[in-house]
């Protein structure tokens, strides 16, 4: 009996011991899987030549504050040549800066300063279509080789009077037919979004390799990877079979059909392959970082899962964009939800993979009015809290809101409006008379300026997050989640040999006092390392982990001193103790 208790005291001294902590040290992550990433919105983050048009200096001009608030990376929506039918998602030429956000030197000075500060600049990369006044359209429409089935082109089908009609019910996904009749070349394209943008046929293998090239030129050009968007609607039924109703939506609408021929084909994953490849072959060429691949599907888990690698193991993207506290998070949520949302993407995802949590983007209106303004550190916590990647929209790091007071062309544009970056005119984004969309009326009392000079704020709040992120708990720790209450979500971040941490979110607006000894690796009292702006808790207060009092959306990071046993130790020594003690 004895020799079992010793045996049981010494596996554990080793198992925790420093040597094993240099162990787990040498797995060296690569630099995405644990990165903050920001997305930027070129037309609305910082304007310098007065046309109320962000641009490329703009972005060059706040890079130093992207790196005061723990910025590793950035995510560059579109900055190519575009007549702007969809803000830059409708490009007339991949190897062109569009002529608003700068010239192609104004491109390589943000690269190059943004390296000096340690700061890797992704590029949006819209694979699944071109503006129809790309150069390419512009020829397949006059049969000019090699360009004549750069796009999908039919003839068609005629009703009895002999007017043209489209090959099928396919609807694009902002509602209408899915084909545009050309008279000049006498046949229908497709596009599945806007007319003004033309599906690519990736069924011509010249296609694939034009845009092999593209992503060779920007990898040249300092580029750290790419974001792929829309990448499920890449391929369609070579057959152009006619799509079932999906029993709900508008006649017209883009929800009326169940899009079995126009989304998730895997032909799409033998794409992506292919870029990856391009992609690290490209790193190891050339001895730098990984280059990177990000995947935008809105697809189901299956079709998402499978943009990490095929089941023989085939590697395809670093990571698909996870949207679950996005799409399936709202004001009503339970916090069971959202821990199911959480485990399903961990359990889903394949060994070895990054997980990676986005709460807004440019197609999502803002956490602050899609959750709550009280939520805005809650969800900023969160999301920056999880292991794996975080990707935050620009402006959350101050709690912007979408700003619906005026006439918007796109749905989307509310959630699209200027940085906030001080309480002078225009909120200090443009120097000029105007801006190409209206700033939110309250920049005034939320903006940059404002909440780096507050004791607490949310922009306060934010960045120290971001330096918890650096942590090697955060960045290399195991990850243990419960649900502690009806309304309450804790886990608890840890890494043998460096600090434990707690995080406890209260989700709804009641008051809630929690256990935390429900972890077991926990010792009696915490530190308060982080909490929002609403909090009670300050940094640096002690609480007893038997009675934690959480205010109405309170989100506390604590920290247990000293480095204590992973949970999973001590779950194995006390079914020893009572082995023993039976």
């Amino acid at each position: 009996m004895y020799k079992l208790i010793i045996f049981v005291f010494f596996c554990t001294i080793y198992i925790s011991s420093p040597a094993q902590v240099e162990v787990r040290r040498e797995y060296s992550k690569q630099w995405y899987e644990h990165a903050t990433f920001y997305q930027v919105y070129p037309r609305s983050f910082k304007d310098t030549n007065g046309d109320g048009v962000g641009d490329l200096q703009g972005i060059t001009s706040k890079l130093e504050y992207l790196k005061s608030i723990g910025i590793n990376a950035i995510w560059l929506s579109p900055c190519f040549q575009s007549p702007m039918v969809d803000n830059g998602y409708d490009v007339s030429d991949f190897k062109a800066i569009h002529d608003e956000f700068g010239t192609m030197a104004d491109y390589e000075e943000m690269i190059s300063v943004a390296n000096d500060l340690g700061i890797k600049i992704m590029l949006d990369f819209v694979p699944n279509h071109s503006s129809d006044k790309h150069e390419w359209f512009e020829k397949s429409v006059k049969r000019e080789e090699p360009y004549t089935d750069f796009y999908v082109w039919h003839d068609g089908r005629e009703d009895e009077q002999g007017n043209h009609l489209p090959p099928n019910n396919w609807v694009s996904v902002f509602g209408g037919p899915a084909w545009t009749w050309v008279e000049e070349r006498g046949q229908y394209y497709l596009h599945q979004f806007y007319p003004q943008q033309p599906d690519l046929n990736y069924r011509n293998p010249l296609v694939l390799e034009e845009m092999k090239e593209v992503l060779i030129f920007w990898l040249e050009r300092g580029a750290a990877g790419f974001r792929l968007d829309a990448i499920n609607h890449m391929f369609e039924s070579p057959g152009l079979e006619d799509e079932p109703l999906s029993g709900w939506g508008e006649p017209g609408s883009y929800d009326y059909l169940n899009h079995i021929h126009t989304k998730d084909l895997m032909d799409t994953y033998g794409v992506v392959e292919q870029f990856r490849r391009v992609v690290d072959d490209f790193a190891a060429e050339h001895g730098t970082d990984a280059k990177i691949l990000m995947t935008e599907a809105y697809a189901n888990l299956t079709f998402t899962m499978m943009y990490y690698e095929s089941e023989s193991g085939v590697q395809r993207a670093h990571m698909p964009f996870n949207f679950g506290l996005i799409n399936d998070v709202h004001w009503d949520t339970s916090v069971r939800r959202i821990k199911e949302k959480i485990d399903e993407w961990l359990d889903n995802m394949p060994s070895g993979n990054t997980p990676n949590w986005v709460a807004g983007s440019h197609d999502h209106s803002r956490i602050a009015s899609r959750l709550g303004a009280e939520r805005i550190g809650l969800m900023n916590t969160l999301v920056l809290t999880l292991p794996g990647t975080s990707i935050t929209y620009y402006g959350e790091e101050i709690g912007m809101f979408d700003f619906r007071d005026f006439d918007f062309w796109d749905s989307r544009d509310p959630n699209r409006t200027p940085m906030q970056w001080d309480d002078t005119a225009f909120a200090g984004f443009t120097s000029g008379s105007k801006t190409w969309l209206p700033v939110h009326p309250g920049y005034v009392t939320r903006n940059v300026q404002q909440q780096t000079s507050q004791k607490l704020s949310h922009l306060k709040h934010y960045t120290k997050l971001s330096e918890l992120r650096k942590e090697d708990t955060f960045a290399h720790g195991d990850f243990l989640l419960k649900i502690l209450g009806e309304r309450v979500l804790g886990y608890l971040r840890f890494l043998p040999g460096h600090p434990t941490y707690a995080v406890v979110l209260n989700y709804h607006n009641q008051e809630e006092i929690v256990d935390l000894s429900v972890f077991a690796s926990l010792p009696d009292t915490l530190e308060v390392i982080a909490s929002p702006v609403e909090s009670k808790h300050l940094s640096g207060n002690i609480i007893s982990i038997g009675n934690v009092t959480l205010g109405p959306y309170d989100a506390l990071v604590l920290k247990a001193s000293g480095n204590l046993l992973s949970p999973a130790i001590s779950l194995l020594l006390l079914v020893f103790v009572k082995i023993l003690i039976c």
